[in-house]
This record gives C-alpha cells, sequence and structure tokens, in this order.
C-alpha cells in the first residue's frame, strides 16, 4: 500500500512539474510578436535562414533554429552557434532552445520543423512553436518509412504542423498536393497560399554568390508581403544572410594537374531535387567534361542507397561513379544490374578506407588529359570519407587564387 501511494505521488508530482514547464514555455513563447514553423523536404534550412534575413533586415530582433544539415542558433546579429548535444537530436531540444532565447528578447523566431512522425509534427506545431505563419517548403520522396509511401501520404504528414488561425505558404505546385494542403489550413482556420517563383527576377537571383532557388526566394518574398516589408529590404535582408552548410557551392580547382569542378549535393537525398540540382549544373559543361558522381551511403539509411543506385544509373548521366561509406556490394550490384558499367565503378568506402590522398588520385586518373571534371557528391552527408573530402575542398582556395595541387 505504501508503494502505491509513494508511486501516486511521484506521478502526480511528474505531471505538476511537465504542466508547469508547458505553462512557463507558452509564456516565453507568447511574447514573439511573429512566430514562424518551416517545414518541406528540401530547403528547410536555407528558408529558415532566408526569413530570418528578411526579419532582421526589417528591424525585428530575430532569432532562428535550423536543424537539417548542421543545428545552429542565428542570433539577433545573424551570427551561427553551434548546438551541442549528449545524445541522439529529439523534438524537445526546441522548447530547451526557446527558454535559453529569454535574455535576448527578442521579437520574432523562425524554427525549423525537426520532426519526422506526423503525430509529432502535430505535437510541435501545438506544444512548442505555435506559429503565427507555417511553411511547407516543397513535398518529395524522402522519409517514407516515417511519413508515407506516396507524395499525398507525405503531404499529410507535413500538414500536421500547419499552423491554427494563421497562414501557410508553400511553393508545392502540384495541383493535387495543394488541394490537400489548403484543404488542412482551412480545416485549421489557416490561409493557404502558393508562392509563384517566376516573380523573382534573374537579376535578384544572381545577387546570391551561391546556387540559389527561386522557389525558396518566393517564399521569404510572401512573407515579406504579409508583414508589409518591402521587396528591396527583403531581398537585402536574404542576401546577408549566411547560408546553410547544405546550400551548392560550386568550386574550382586543379587536382594533380587536372581541372575539377566540385559539386557538393551530399544534402540532397530525394530523386526529383537530385535532377533539378544535375539541370543547374549543365551550363557548367561541355563535350570535354567527365561526370562523375559520389555516392555517399550511412549504414542507416540502406532504402536510400538502393533508390540511389537506382537514380544514379536511371535518372542521371555520369561517367564514372564512386561509393563512399557503406552498403558498396549492395549498391555496386544494383548498379551493374541497372546497366552501368562495372569498370566505370570505383569503390572508396569503408571496404577500403582510403586516404585523402588516395581519393584524390582516383578521381584525377578519371579524368583524361585535356578534359575537365564535375565532381558531384550526392545521398548524405555524414561519412568518414564525405567529411574528409568536404574538409579538403574547403581548405583549398580556386585555382586562379592558388597554385595548383600537383603530384
Amino acid at each position: 500500500m505504501y508503494e502505491l501511494i509513494l508511486t501516486t505521488i511521484i506521478f502526480v508530482t511528474f505531471v505538476i512539474y511537465l504542466r508547469n514547464q508547458q505553462l512557463a514555455h507558452e509564456e516565453r513563447v507568447g511574447k514573439y510578436l511573429i512566430r514562424i514553423h518551416v517545414n518541406g523536404i528540401r530547403g528547410k534550412s536555407t528558408v529558415t535562414r532566408l526569413i530570418a534575413g528578411v526579419l532582421r533586415e526589417a528591424g525585428y530582433r530575430t532569432l532562428a533554429k535550423t536543424t537539417g544539415s548542421a543545428a545552429r542558433v542565428i542570433d539577433t546579429d545573424g551570427n551561427d552557434n553551434s548546438i551541442p548535444r549528449r545524445g541522439p537530436a529529439n523534438v524537445r531540444e526546441q522548447q530547451d532552445i526557446i527558454a535559453s532565447w529569454e535574455p535576448f528578447e527578442a521579437e520574432a523566431m523562425v524554427i525549423e520543423c525537426m520532426a519526422l512522425h506526423p503525430k509529432y509534427q502535430e505535437w510541435a506545431e501545438r506544444m512548442i512553436v505555435k506559429s503565427h505563419i507555417g511553411v511547407i517548403t516543397n513535398v518529395r520522396e524522402d522519409h517514407q518509412d516515417v511519413m508515407g509511401e506516396s507524395l499525398a501520404d507525405i503531404a499529410a504528414s507535413m500538414a500536421h504542423m500547419c499552423p491554427f488561425n494563421g497562414y501557410l505558404i508553400t511553393a508545392e505546385n502540384n495541383p493535387e498536393l495543394v488541394t490537400l494542403l489548403r484543404d488542412k489550413a482551412e480545416e485549421r482556420g489557416s490561409k493557404l497560399i502558393v508562392v509563384d517563383p517566376t516573380t523573382v527576377r534573374d537579376e535578384e537571383i544572381a545577387r546570391f554568390d551561391y546556387v540559389s532557388f527561386k522557389d525558396n526566394l518566393a517564399i521569404g518574398l510572401a512573407i515579406a508581403d504579409l508583414l508589409d516589408i518591402d521587396r528591396e529590404t527583403a531581398m537585402n535582408g536574404m542576401v546577408k544572410a549566411k547560408e546553410d552548410v547544405g546550400v551548392l557551392r560550386l568550386q574550382r580547382l586543379s587536382l594533380l594537374d587536372k581541372l575539377v569542378i566540385w559539386a557538393n549535393l551530399f544534402a540532397v537525398n530525394d530523386r526529383e531535387s537530385m535532377i533539378i540540382n544535375m539541370e543547374m549544373l549543365k551550363p557548367h559543361c561541355d563535350r570535354n567534361t567527365i561526370k562523375i558522381g559520389i555516392l555517399n551511403n550511412r549504414y542507416d539509411r540502406e532504402k536510400r542507397a538502393e533508390q540511389f543506385s537506382d537514380i544514379a544509373a536511371k535518372d542521371l548521366s555520369f561517367d564514372w561513379l564512386i561509393t563512399f561509406g557503406a552498403y558498396e556490394d549492395l549498391v555496386t550490384r544494383k548498379l551493374v544490374n541497372n546497366g552501368f558499367p562495372r569498370e566505370r565503378i570505383v569503390n572508396l568506402g569503408f571496404s577500403i578506407n582510403p586516404t585523402i590522398d588516395q581519393i584524390i588520385e582516383a578521381i584525377s586518373s578519371m579524368i583524361p588529359d585535356g578534359y575537365k571534371g564535375l565532381l558531384v557528391g550526392l545521398v548524405n552527408i555524414h561519412t568518414e570519407q564525405a567529411e574528409m573530402m568536404m574538409e579538403f575542398f574547403e581548405g583549398i582556395q580556386s585555382a586562379a587564387d592558388r597554385p595548383q595541387i600537383s603530384s
């Protein structure tokens, strides 16, 4: 009997503690004039940064948090601050982050949704962000094990973070998915705004020193319109915003006397986005360009490894493919079954554990004299080989600014 009473007391005390924590959180969140919750498959981190840039430029004391390629808090001055984690990422992290923001006395917050499961996305919106404006950048095939197999399933899953009595903004233009999102928004008393990327001018996109997408800028401009922020201010803010680690920035360099264009697309891991990105790289290719793809596979992403084995062979036109990380036998087998020549596949992942010099040597050997190489990283960011390569390239300036790297 005593144990039952003690257990009940502990349980009731814990419930009261959680309730007090939630009330304190709601009081903190209620102080923000503008709360924006960013979701989607591609571009969430970049869009979070762009929106925060718009708000800062307009004079709002703004804090932002990204979750994707590298979790960061962007402070009121636009500076990045890393987020220390003792274990795996957890959606409750959002509450702790917001609690730590109190000294900033910020007026606006922009938070990237870090939940995947529909019920956690619902919880993140209802209990944590309570946004005025929700954003779904796009709907792509990814995380099907959690969000559903079809695009409609994925859209319905992400719609769980739609705000109540606010606005939902999207760059998704699939009519079926737009209808689904509009129905969900109306169900919650919110208005769906579908942005038109063609309203972003070429000279505006040219202001960015990395590869930018009109869809993302159109979302930032739509939010500026809602808040009566003029276009010039909004564009200035987006240009000034520090880019996310996952953005595409082309780097031209010389490796063992071979000219190489490096395109880091490790953060792009769905078919549609990959095809779009490869289309954007076409102007950098000519008949003397050897296209080399790196399939970088993590142990916890076996299904993605299989999917990209199909995409790389069927939808993308690479001359050579390199495997990094895990599942090299599986990926190689699938590539060959899809018709990709075995002699054009080079395994440089966990089966070899190569040094960076061995990787660079292999890449250089794929490019004949008189040709240049387009080197594209695909599928995932985090493996030992990919991180080694990114660190290597980050330490190199363009070939025009420093001597060639030669043997």
